[in-house]
C-alpha cells in the first residue's frame, strides 16, 4: 500500500476513535448511566458494563491519540479491533443493529491498517524504527 493512503487510514481511525472518547470524557458518568439503563434487559449484567461504559471513552481516547502520532501502531491497531469486536457483542446483546455497520467499518479500518503496517512510515514508529539501523 502506498504510504500515503496508509497514513489518511490511519488518521481517518484516529480522529474517528480520539473525538469518540474526547467528547464523552467530560460527560463520562451520563454515558455510563445511559449504557446501563440501555443493557438493563440484556444478558449482560451491571456488574460488568458499569466499568467496561467507564473504560470506553478512555480506550478510544488513547486508541485514537496512538493512531493519530502513529505511536505503537501494531498494538494499537490490534487492540482497537479486539475493542470493536467487543462493542459488537455487546451490541448484538441488545440487538442495536443500527450500529453494526459503523462497527464493521471501524474493524475493518483496523484489519487494514494491521494487514498493510508495513506502509506505516509516515509516523513515529516509522521514525523510530528509521533511527534504529
Amino acid at each position: 500500500m502506498n504510504p500515503i493512503s496508509y497514513l489518511f487510514i490511519r488518521l481517518g481511525i484516529g480522529i474517528s476513535m480520539f473525538g469518540h472518547g474526547l467528547v464523552r470524557l467530560p460527560k463520562l458518568t451520563s454515558f455510563s448511566d445511559k449504557m446501563v439503563a440501555d443493557f438493563a434487559e440484556s444478558m449482560l449484567p451491571s456488574l460488568l458494563v458499569r466499568p467496561f461504559s467507564l473504560a470506553i471513552p478512555f480506550v478510544e481516547f488513547g486508541l485514537g491519540l496512538l493512531l493519530l502520532l502513529g505511536y505503537k501502531s501494531t498494538w494499537s491497531a490490534v487492540a482497537g479491533a479486539i475493542f470493536m469486536l467487543l462493542l459488537m457483542l455487546g451490541t448484538a446483546s441488545i440487538e442495536n443493529w443500527g450500529a453494526y455497520p459503523s462497527q464493521m467499518i471501524h474493524l475493518g479500518f483496523f484489519v487494514l491498517l494491521i494487514q498493510f503496517m508495513p506502509s506505516n512510515t509516515f509516523s513515529i514508529d516509522g521514525y523510530l524504527s528509521k533511527n534504529k539501523s
